[in-house]
């Protein structure tokens, strides 16, 4: 290191030493302020800044719209207030996912968010079985719910429910009898 590049290091350190000596200052005022009043000493308020909520996306209805996908299913998802009525290709909920674990798995996104039982739910699901369908709609009531109360975006964030989950079938390869298995070897 030549004799300038010290010196251009020790300026840029005395440069950052300045600037750290003001910054808590700046912080800490409101803390100095608020102890000031209240007569009893406080620890010093760091703020951070906090993201701003999305803008509320809602129809001429009041409705939501997201899609949802899982697999090779494709959930095309309304949400609006109501009573809690999901109905899933013009069938009740209970009628189109007869199994209740489905159920189970479309209606965990209103468990998250305490929401049970406040919002209808109008979808069409294409494509793929009926776990991938269930699955589809759940992710479409999340992106659909998010849009509707944009506050309730960072719990369902955290549970995991707004992304898409990317696991599908393996697809099958040439020269195989399916996506890895081989065919039966004959040594003879």
């Amino acid at each position: 290191m030549s004799d300038t590049d010290t010196r251009q290091s020790l300026a840029d350190l005395g440069d950052l030493t300045k600037a750290a000596a003001e910054a808590p200052a700046a912080v800490e005022a409101p803390a100095a302020e608020a102890a000031a009043a209240d007569e009893a000493p406080a620890a010093p308020v760091v703020q951070t800044p906090t993201m701003p909520l999305r803008e509320r996306e809602v129809d001429a209805q009041g409705r939501s719209y997201a899609t949802g996908r899982r697999k090779d299913a494709v959930a095309r998802v309304w949400v609006k207030p109501g009573t809690g009525k999901i109905t899933v290709n013009g069938r009740d909920q209970e009628v189109y996912f007869a199994r209740p674990t489905l159920r189970l798995v479309m209606n965990q996104v209103f468990g998250i968010a305490d929401r049970e039982g406040q919002y209808d739910v109008v979808a069409t699901v294409k494509g793929g079985g009926l776990s991938g369908q269930a699955g589809a709609v759940k992710h479409g009531i999340s992106q659909a719910l998010t849009k509707q109360e944009p506050a309730l975006r960072s719990v369902v964030k955290a549970a995991g429910f707004l992304t898409r989950d990317s696991r599908a079938v393996e697809r099958k390869k040439y020269g195989k009898a399916k996506a890895r298995k081989s065919f039966q070897f004959s040594k003879r």
